[in-house]
């Protein structure tokens, strides 16, 4: 069954709600504003996360020392990269820790999967490509571009109108969510319980 990540939690009342329903995942943004959250209310939430669910770091071109200390502590269960990082940054990561490390592709043509594969990700995000922004756009990308790439997650505008649809054209490993499950900027939970039960559930 395919996975479902709820990204962009950034209260405690977050982790209530996802605790109730059983995402396979999380994430935490240490990057941009919107979403944006410090690492002592990482810390936080992560302690009050249900031990089901694995915590993603969402990081942009960040420092090595910013990524260990959250990964030596426990913070985050799995690193997701959404910037210009390259295998030599992949590489260096694997140095200090053995979480897996998913790396976000901005699918601009069909050429997209092909450059990103030569990375060694452990898993690969397919996001909107957008010239001014590194993620979060909350808009849907022409499907048809991917190619070549298998256990990958997917982002970009899923909500509960497109979800199934993209679940089976797509084949995804694991659905990425965030401004699908949101109301005027936070988390709201009766979305989350509907998009969580009606993948459950299809």
């Amino acid at each position: 069954m395919v996975k479902i990540k709820i990204c962009g939690l950034k209260r405690l009342e977050d982790i209530m709600i996802v605790n109730k329903y059983k995402p396979d995942y999380v994430g935490f943004v240490f990057a941009g504003t919107k979403r944006f959250v410090t690492d002592e209310l990482a810390k936080e939430m992560k302690n009050n996360l249900s031990k089901d669910i694995k915590s993603v770091g969402v990081f942009v071109n960040d420092t090595f020392e910013h990524i260990k200390y959250l990964t030596d502590n426990n913070i985050i269960d799995v690193i997701q990269l959404h910037g210009d990082e390259d295998s030599d940054y992949i590489k260096n990561i694997r140095e200090f820790t053995d979480k897996p490390i998913i790396k976000a592709i901005r699918m601009k043509d069909s050429n997209s999967t092909a450059e990103a594969l030569n990375l060694n990700a452990d898993y690969y995000l397919l996001d909107s490509y957008d010239e001014s922004m590194y993620g979060g756009t909350g808009k849907t990308f022409d499907t048809s571009l991917i190619n070549n790439i298998s256990n990958f997650f997917i982002a970009g505008g899923l909500n509960e109108s497109n979800i199934l649809d993209i679940i089976e054209k797509c084949s995804p490993y694991c659905v990425d969510i965030s401004s699908g499950v949101e109301t005027d900027g936070f988390k709201d939970e009766t979305k989350i319980k509907n998009i969580i039960n009606l993948i459950r559930n299809k």
